[in-house]
């Protein structure tokens, strides 16, 4: 297989020194969810064809209706901010086998256009300046520096 297919169809995580080999299929949706990303800096959804929930990020099966779904659907990278934490204790980060700097700002988000929520890093360390229902905006990695992770959205930001 080619070095460049390789790439898009494999995961490596190294943690430090070390190499993990893990390889794994996001599946088809989850896929499509982490491409998009990747090449295009959007989000999308997948539609449930019964109660027409739309989940960020994608799974194949309606938790409340268990439907398949397979209907994907475009979603906003802005949304509300729903909670959040700010953490005041360092360790070391499994996407990056380095200590991860403190304080940091972590949230749930709940996107425009979707009906579950996405939890990721929010770059906001003042809890005094945080509150729920502030709008955000996913700022993601550089151009060239995404490698199809959930790291590719860096944080997200107030608006």
């Amino acid at each position: 297989m080619a070095a460049a297919e390789d790439k898009k169809m494999f995961l490596v995580i190294e943690s430090g020194n070390v190499a993990q080999p893990f390889r794994w299929s996001a599946g088809t949706y989850g896929s499509k969810f982490l491409t998009e990303i990747r090449d295009n800096k959007k989000f999308w959804g997948i539609k449930c064809p019964k109660c027409g929930k739309v989940y960020v990020p994608i799974r194949s099966v309606c938790g409340p209706c268990y439907a398949e779904m397979t209907e994907l659907v475009p979603v906003s990278d802005e949304g509300n901010l729903i909670t959040f934490s700010v953490v005041s204790f360092g360790f070391v980060d499994p996407s990056t086998g380095k200590q991860k700097p403190v304080p940091y700002g972590y949230a749930v988000i709940k996107l425009d256009g979707a009906d579950s929520y996405l939890i990721h890093y929010i770059d906001e360390t003042d809890p005094e300046k945080l509150k729920a229902g502030m709008r955000v905006r996913a700022v993601f990695e550089e151009d060239g520096k995404r490698t199809g992770s959930m790291m590719d959205i860096k944080h997200f930001e107030l608006i």
